[in-house]
């Protein structure tokens, strides 16, 4: 039976969030102006320049900008739904209800027996963290998505090997959710769906998949963790310079092939380790899936050649789901993250002509945000490895059995 104090720490997680959403809603709105450069620009020139081009019923071709699995127009076109709104604020106004449906998950999820609010609670203070951006980009949308299907995993694999699949046809990284899943249904069901999705939109779209020969170019975007390389390289005299190039602000000049291969290598690092885990890992708890959920999408984010901001949604989702289970070890690498959003916000909007330009100013929050992502990966890599690889036992050696001792009787 739910307690007062549960239905107050409910009502209160409702009001907080409300009320920061309102602020959120006035920035996108702009009825109030967010420092840095306009982060809805993105909706209102890109996402409509491509929603006019997915009416006619094809991908937007020779757009290199398009970098999104096929399910990606859903997203774009479901301003649709609000067909009495300019296609901008329809879009807020969808991005603000994907939010809203994230902490009903939450909530829910957290009033259940061995669960806890802490996860609503991360949710209600880490998406503010992040500014205006959450609601600019379709990314919440897709985070809804993942946070739905990892708490459906437990009680219906099949669900979430659905919407999983969904999701990583909308956006590629909800595949990792799978990563933890014992269940062939899961599995079954998400080979099935995202299967079924290929082929509808193979048949009906031209260039569903496009998107996977348009990054091949790309630079290294300057937020990213190789990008230090070159923001410190700028102080000595780097000959490369930072352009807007395949929708991002990236470095492109002598050794960025090098660095971005360095990336790459480290994501394959990644993902090694990720498997020798799963080879070795044979503790699976509630909470399991989802932590190692947040660790490889952790990995994966930290170690991209790109960390664009909005993907620190996709962390504060996962992180708030591992926190909705009671005996979740990740707090410490979760309040992490939720420092590395704040940092993240300094450095865009805020911020981002001092980034651009590599003074001092602009690395040291990149340094700072970097940072704490790696931290945070690798205390969250450890956590998971300590709570599901079981040490093999040490083998005891037999005691010696002992003679007893030969006593002599007074004379």
């Amino acid at each position: 039976m739910e307690t007062t104090g549960t239905r107050r720490s409910s009502a209160w997680l409702l009001g907080v969030w409300g009320l920061t959403r309102v602020v959120l809603l006035l920035f996108v709105f702009k009825v109030y102006v967010f420092p840095g450069p306009d982060v809805t620009s993105d909706v209102s020139v890109i996402y409509q320049g491509w929603y006019d081009v997915l009416r006619t019923g094809t991908f937007p071709l020779d757009d290199v900008t398009w970098q999104y699995p096929p399910a990606g127009a859903l997203a774009i076109l479901s301003p649709a739904l609000v067909f009495w709104l300019d296609y901008p604020s329809a879009f807020f106004v969808l991005a603000f209800t994907a939010d809203l449906a994230v902490l009903l998950l939450l909530l829910n999820g957290g009033l259940r027996r061995g669960r806890t609010l802490r996860g609503a609670a991360v949710w209600v203070a880490g998406v503010p963290l992040l500014g205006p951006t959450v609601y600019a980009r379709y990314d919440v949308m897709v985070t809804a998505v993942a946070v739905a299907a990892l708490l459906a995993g437990a009680r219906h694999p099949r669900l979430m090997g659905a919407l999983t699949a969904f999701g990583a046809m909308l956006k590629v990284w909800p595949v990792l959710l799978l990563l933890a899943a014992r269940s062939r249904a899961a599995w079954a069901w998400a080979a099935v769906t995202a299967g079924a999705l290929a082929a509808v939109f193979a048949l009906a779209m031209p260039g569903a998949f496009a998107f996977l020969t348009f990054q091949r170019d790309r630079g290294t975007e300057v937020e990213s963790l190789g990008a230090l390389v070159f923001h410190v390289a700028r102080q000595y005299g780097w000959s490369g310079e930072v352009l807007l190039n395949y929708g991002s602000v990236e470095f492109l000049g002598p050794y960025v092939d090098v660095v971005s291969k360095a990336s790459l290598g480290l994501s394959c690092l990644a993902f090694g380790w990720l498997l020798l885990w799963r080879l070795r890992a044979r503790r699976f708890e509630a909470h399991t899936v989802a932590e190692a959920a947040f660790v490889a999408v952790l990995m994966f984010t930290t170690t991209s050649r790109v960390i664009s901001p909005q993907y620190m949604v996709w962390l504060v989702g996962l992180a708030a789901v591992c926190l909705c289970f009671r005996e979740s070890r990740m707090r410490l690498p979760v309040a992490l993250v939720l420092a590395a959003c704040l940092a993240t916000v300094l450095e865009f909007p805020v911020w981002f002509s001092h980034v651009v330009a590599s003074d001092g100013l602009g690395v040291t929050l990149l340094f700072l945000r970097n940072g704490l992502l790696v931290l945070a990966t690798v205390l969250a890599a450890r956590v998971l490895w300590r709570s599901t690889v079981i040490r093999p036992a040490s083998v005891a050696v037999p005691a010696q059995p002992t003679r007893p001792r030969e006593t002599s009787l007074p004379s």
